[in-house]
């Protein structure tokens, strides 16, 4: 009876720690202009995130887009790829862990542009953040920060 108890308790602590294990593995593949350092800036918030990023400088960024889906109009400053999905520009850690949680049926999540006081930008926050799905059709917010 102990051993049962104690098989059933050992197997309910490893799923419970799993997910835990799971977070501090997270693969980040970041795709950037030579002459940005922004993208250096959000690559250093990944990181400081418990992510283990890799930089790729290209001087193709716009064909890494495009081979993303990413269309024109939610175009962010760098491309980066997570587990499968896409992360246009500068999109705040709350929703990136979102994404990677939720594990929606898209393509992946933009903040087109380079908004001020973004992870890995400059300046102050002056407006909230909207978030973007990149899917097929019109796009849709996936969340506001």
């Amino acid at each position: 009876m102990i051993r049962i108890f104690l098989v059933t308790t050992m197997f309910l602590i490893s799923v419970a720690l799993t997910p835990a294990l799971a977070g501090e593995s997270k693969v980040a593949t970041l795709y950037k202009n030579p002459q940005c350092t922004c993208c250096e800036g959000y690559a250093d918030y990944l990181r400081q995130n418990k992510y283990t990023v890799t930089v790729i400088s290209t001087h193709d960024l716009n064909l890494i887009k495009k081979q993303n889906n990413v269309p024109e109009d939610l175009e962010g400053c760098h491309t980066t790829l997570i587990d499968g999905y896409v992360v246009e520009g500068h999109v705040p850690i709350a929703t990136v862990n979102k994404l990677l949680s939720e594990r929606p049926n898209i393509k992946g999540i933009s903040l087109p542009g380079m908004p001020m006081g973004s992870p890995g930008m400059s300046g102050d926050k002056l407006t909230p953040f909207i978030i973007y799905e990149l899917s097929k059709g019109t796009p849709t917010v996936y969340a506001v920060e």
